[in-house]
C-alpha cells in the first residue's frame, strides 16, 4: 500500500473498539424483483421474490459451528414471511463469503476463503430447500495455485471466480478462474503486474496484480476486476493487522480493464485504498461502473469516453474520510439513478443519487446495527436487504458483533424495517452475502396460485 494511506489506516486502529471490514422478462406480472448486481446473462426473476439465501459463517461454540446456506423467506403473502425455512450446513468453517448463480440460475456456486472449497448448491429443484449437490476441492491445484475463491459470476455456460490469493506467499498476487456451469475446469487468467503486464497499458504507478470483484458490460466487450488484499491479511485479527505496518502495505490500489471475449487484461488503473465491490449500470446507452474504495472512503467512476477509451475517476466522498466508515459493499438501482452505499465501522448505509454519475450526491443515511455490510436491492427498488459480517477475523467484538439479516421497505424517501433474524440467537452464525430466489423461475415447482409466471432471459 502506498506510503501516504498509512496515516488514515493508523487514525482507523485508534478509532477502533474492538481487538479485531434491460431486462425485461415477462409482463404479466406487475412488479419484477431481483438483485441488480446479478450477471446480466441471468435469467431474471418475475414477481416478488421469495427467498433470499445467506452465505454464512460457522462460530466456535455457536450451534453446530459450520458454514451455512441459510434460507429465508422474504414474501410477504407467505404464512412463513421473515421466518428461516431451511439451514443446509456445509462441514467445518471455510470463511464463507460469497455465491453467485450459474447462468440459468439452477445453481449457486459458494466460495470459502480460507479452504478454498467450491460448493454447489441446487436451488431449482425444491427453492424453498437447496441441496448440496457438489464440492470442488481441487481448486488451488486446478487453478495453478490461486488461492481465496471470492466472486463467482456467471457466463454463458460457465463461471467466472475471482481469487484474492495465491499460494506461493499468501500475498495479494492472485487471478481469474474459469470453469464450466457442470464444475470442470477450463482455464486461469493471471492479473498483470508490472513484471508481467501481459501487453496491458499501466496507466498510473500501480500493478499489483491484487483481486477481489468482477463485472462485465458485454455491449462494451468489457470486463473489470478490482483489488483487495491476500490470505495473510484477511485471516489476520483486525486489530492485529491494523498495527502491523508491513500487513498495511499489502493492499490492492487498481482496477482492472480487460476484453470481456479474449480475457486480455488492456489496461490498469489506479484507484487507491482497496477499491472492493464494482457494479455497473443497466441503461443501454450508459456505459460505466461504479466501485468504492475501503480505505479511503470514495466512490469511483470507470467510464468510457468520447472517444471509446475508458477511465477511472474518484467522483464523490463517503462520508468523512477522515473518520475511516470503512465502505464495503454497493448496490446500482435498475434505473441507474440510486447507489446504496454500506459504511462497516459506522453500521450506515447511505443512499446517493447517481443520476449524473459524475457527481454523486448524498441524499440519505441510515443505522442499520452496529455494523454492516452487504446490502442487496430488488429490481423495483422498493425493497433493500442487509447482512452484517464482513470477515471471521475482522467483525467487531462484544455487544457490537450483531450478526442479522434486516428487510426493508424503500419509499424514495426513507427506509422502514419489516423485520430483522439475529443470526446469533438463532445459533445460524456470520451472516455474509446473500442472493435472492424464487419460484417464478421454475415453473413446475411454483404454487398453483403463481403457475402463470414465466421466467425469460435478458
Amino acid at each position: 500500500m502506498h506510503k501516504t494511506h498509512r496515516k488514515p489506516l493508523q487514525k482507523l486502529a485508534t478509532a477502533c473498539t474492538f481487538a479485531a471490514a434491460t431486462l425485461a422478462i415477462a409482463n404479466i406480472s406487475p412488479v419484477n424483483a431481483d438483485e441488480t448486481c446479478q450477471s446480466p446473462y441471468m435469467a431474471k426473476i418475475v414477481g416478488q421474490e421469495d427467498f433470499i439465501y445467506v452465505w454464512t459463517l460457522g462460530v466456535e461454540g455457536l450451534g453446530d459451528e459450520q458454514d451455512k446456506l441459510v434460507t429465508v423467506d422474504v414474501n410477504p403473502k407467505s404464512p412463513h414471511y421473515g421466518k428461516v425455512v431451511a439451514s443446509l450446513s456445509v462441514g467445518g468453517r471455510n470463511e464463507a463469503h460469497h455465491s453467485g448463480f450459474t447462468d440459468d440460475r439452477q445453481y449457486l456456486w459458494a466460495g470459502g476463503l480460507d479452504t478454498n472449497k467450491l460448493f454447489v448448491f441446487d436451488v431449482h429443484s425444491d427453492p424453498a430447500k437447496p441441496k448440496l449437490v457438489k464440492t470442488i476441492g481441487d481448486f488451488v491445484a486446478k487453478s495453478g495455485g490461486v488461492v481465496g475463491p471470492h466472486t463467482t459470476y456467471a457466463l454463458p455456460g460457465r463461471m467466472v471466480i475471482t481469487g484474492l490469493s495465491n499460494n506461493k506467499d499468501h500475498g495479494g498476487r492472485t487471478g481469474i478462474v474459469e470453469y464450466t456451469n457442470s464444475g470442470d475446469y477450463i482455464a486461469t487468467h493471471w492479473t498483470p503486474t508490472d513484471g508481467d503486464l501481459q501487453g496491458a497499458n499501466k496507466t498510473g504507478n500501480y500493478a499489483d496484480g491484487y483481486g477481489y470483484d468482477l463485472r462485465v458490460l458485454p455491449r462494451r466487450n468489457l470486463m473489470l476486476t478490482s483489488s483487495f488484499t491476500g490470505w495473510s491479511n484477511y485471516m489476520m485479527d483486525f486489530g492485529k493487522m491494523l498495527q502491523d505496518p508491513e500487513a498495511m502495505k499489502r493492499f490492492g490500489n487498481t482496477v482492472v480493464q480487460w476484453d470481456l471475449h479474449s480475457k486480455q487484461p488492456k489496461k490498469i488503473f489506479d484507484v487507491p485504498g482497496a477499491p472492493l465491490e464494482i457494479r455497473c449500470a443497466w441503461g443501454e446507452n450508459h456505459n460505466y461502473c461504479f466501485t468504492s474504495t475501503a480505505l479511503t472512503s470514495k466512490i469511483w467512476l470507470i467510464y468510457e469516453d468520447k472517444d471509446g477509451a475508458w477511465q477511472a475517476k474518484a467522483v464523490a466522498d463517503i462520508g468523512d474520510p477522515k473518520q475511516i466508515p470503512l465502505p464495503v459493499d454497493i448496490s446500482i438501482a435498475s434505473d441507474d439513478k440510486t447507489l446504496w452505499v454500506n459504511t462497516f465501522m459506522d453500521g450506515k448505509t447511505r443512499a446517493f443519487d447517481i443520476s449524473d454519475p459524475f457527481s454523486p450526491k448524498q441524499v440519505y443515511e441510515h443505522k442499520i446495527g452496529a455494523q454492516v455490510n452487504m446490502v442487496s436491492s430488488s429490481w423495483d427498488g422498493k425493497r433493500v436487504y442487509f447482512t452484517s459480517s464482513l470477515l471471521a477475523n475482522w467483525d467487531k467484538k462484544g455487544a457490537d458483533n450483531e450478526q442479522f439479516l434486516k428487510a426493508y421497505n424503500w419509499d424514495g424517501k426513507q427506509l422502514s424495517q419489516q423485520f430483522s433474524i439475529d443470526f446469533t440467537k438463532e445459533k445460524l452464525g456470520r451472516a455474509h452475502q446473500m442472493v435472492f430466489g424464487a419460484y417464478s423461475l421454475y415453473s413446475q415447482n411454483q404454487p398453483p396460485a403463481q403457475q402463470n409466471l414465466v421466467a425469460a432471459k435478458p
